[in-house]
């Protein structure tokens, strides 16, 4: 399915939304449909990205209330998430809290932050720039209200 037959499908009952904007993606990481069965079995209620890839790409911050169509690795509309939170933080503040919403490996900060780390620095590399610590980060959580 993809993401235009999932948002008609979401909103035959919702119809104020039928006209509304919506972004999608697939989660950045080396297993990204592994995130996506977490957020589909709500484990995963969080995550996170690099603040400076928003302003490189000029793309804005999610905001509260703001809707994402998940898509799998071969880019098949899965599921409709809603931002219930936003908050911009330096990596090496990220709470335990925030980790543990993301669902990953054992929901621990240490945990998080080894992955994260590598997953940003990854992403930085490819546009010529390092991953340091107090780099900003923005934490999203959300709540998962439609799947297929």
């Amino acid at each position: 399915m993809n993401e235009i037959e999932l948002w008609y499908k979401f909103t035959q009952d919702k119809k104020e939304l039928r006209n509304a904007k919506y972004s999608s993606f697939i989660f950045g990481s080396d297993n990204p449909d592994e995130l996506l069965e977490l957020t589909l079995k709500q484990i995963k209620t969080a995550t996170a990205s690099l603040y400076v890839l928003y302003k490189i790409e000029e793309e804005k911050v999610p905001n509260v209330g703001d809707y994402s169509i998940i898509l799998d690795v071969k880019k098949n509309a899965k599921c409709i998430i809603k931002t219930t939170s936003i908050f911009i933080t330096p990596f090496n503040r990220v709470s335990k809290e925030h980790a543990f919403k993301e669902g990953e490996g054992d929901r621990s900060l240490e945990y998080w932050k080894k992955v994260h780390q590598e997953v940003f620095s990854k992403e930085l590399k490819e546009i010529n720039l390092e991953f340091s610590e107090d780099m900003l980060v923005v934490c999203e959580e959300y709540e998962l209200v439609y799947k297929i």
